[in-house]
């Protein structure tokens, strides 16, 4: 395998809810992996502003005492940004993270463009359509510690280990399966299909 394709940033967040236009981030994780070894590891908590929902708090372990003397998001970012460089994204389902910090780097001013590899993305390859692809089913499945499940650091640390596991055994099988991709244009193309769907609504309401 090539250097680039096994060097990358491991990142997993924590956040308020699933849209990156009203929602926050509350927890990051990020593993700096080159050659494929971890050598570097990031972790804060990101004061929302806000409080929890219960649901929240229920999924993750981490409550607003965790978040009232954090750091906040404008503080957080830019060395986050100087951590990620220049390397591709890992993460499972590595679009939903790359959402909520892309609209947080353009709401500041900065640029923030990445390959990404998704290790959700090719367990859907190798893994029977029945069985649940979430990371830690996922982990499970491939005989990886999952960790401490809906913990940034934690998650992002084990979509690396899975990501290892995968590739040990089947690069040499399908290498293109594990070529990275661009995020940008993955995010394009959902806010593409998102329209299509709401015009499709509409027209049908029509």
């Amino acid at each position: 395998m090539e250097k680039t394709d096994n060097s990358y940033i491991a990142i997993d967040l924590e956040t308020t809810g699933l849209n990156p236009k009203t929602e926050r981030i509350i927890e990051i994780g990020a593993a700096r992996v080159e050659d494929g070894t971890v050598v570097q590891t990031y972790s804060t908590f990101v004061n929302p502003e806000r409080e929890l929902d219960a649901r929240i708090r229920e999924l993750t372990g981490i409550c607003d005492d965790d978040l009232k003397d954090a750091p906040v998001l404008d503080t957080v970012l830019p060395e986050l940004l100087a951590f990620c460089g220049e390397l591709p994204l890992l993460g499972h389902h590595v679009i939903f993270d790359f959402s909520f910090l892309k609209r947080a780097a353009v709401n500041r001013k900065y640029t923030f463009e990445h390959a990404g590899l998704d290790t959700l993305k090719i367990c859907r390859h190798f893994m029977p359509e029945e069985e649940k692809k979430n990371l830690a089913a996922a982990c499970r499945y491939f005989a990886v510690d999952p960790g401490e499940s809906h913990r940034a650091l934690s998650d992002a640390l084990a979509a690396h280990h899975l990501y290892q596991e995968l590739k040990n055994r089947y690069f040499l099988e399908v290498p293109e399966v594990f070529a990275p991709f661009d995020l940008q244009g993955k995010t394009r193309t959902a806010r593409v299909k998102k329209a299509k769907r709401s015009l499709a609504g509409i027209t049908k309401i029509s």
